[in-house]
């Protein structure tokens, strides 16, 4: 958590200044051909894209797991905070895929702070995918013989507490980088462009 924080840090105040969740349907990796064109040419390419493919892998482990969970014990399978909890990998995707898509196209922001942000919001997704994984131990048959019932779901009341932190800092996160986008526009005198691009904050879901 700590080395999350110093990263979203670096990423929201290190700039310089002048002057509902079902299974998204929009793949991460769609993100590659525009981080080429956003930072074609550059070292920060390799990074970013890595990053994005890093990204899809956890959602995919997430999905496959929330899939599987079909097989897994009914006190499991119909416990409303494992499916929330798997559900929410999902989202913090989409808020990184619809968000992190759009600042790409955005020129307040630079190269270097495009990679600072996308590694802010990778490493939220490892995060997410930990608990996942974490969840999934815990609700292995072997695991089910070794703790109780009333044990298994606290741990799972937990994860799904942590789960939710995530999903929220993800949301805190993108919306300070939209607002520092927002900043430079009122300077440079087209806010119409920047509210054009992520729509206004009733309007977005995040």
């Amino acid at each position: 958590m700590k080395r999350i924080l110093l990263i979203m840090c670096v990423a929201l105040f290190g700039f310089t200044y002048h002057a509902k969740a079902q299974w998204v349907v929009t793949d991460p990796t769609n993100l590659v051909q525009n981080i080429i064109s956003a930072v074609q040419g550059t070292s920060t390419a390799a990074n970013m894209i890595s990053n994005v493919k890093e990204c899809a892998n956890i959602y995919k482990q997430g999905k496959e797991y929330y899939d599987a969970l079909k097989s897994v014990s009914n006190l499991i399978k119909d416990a409303r905070k494992v499916k929330k909890t798997i559900e929410m990998v999902s989202e913090i995707t989409n808020i990184y895929v619809n968000g992190f898509n759009k600042m790409l196209t955005d020129p307040n922001f630079s190269v270097a702070e495009l990679e600072a942000i996308s590694t802010g919001y990778t490493l939220l997704l490892e995060e997410g995918g930990a608990l996942v994984t974490e969840l999934k131990e815990i609700v292995t048959a072997k695991n089910g013989l070794s703790i109780s019932d009333a044990e298994r779901m606290e741990i799972i009341d937990r994860i799904f507490n942590k789960m939710v932190d995530y999903r929220n800092m993800t949301r805190y996160f993108t919306n300070k980088n939209i607002g520092v986008s927002f900043i430079r526009s009122q300077q440079k005198g087209d806010t119409d462009r920047v509210r054009s691009l992520y729509g206004s904050p009733s309007e977005r879901y995040w």
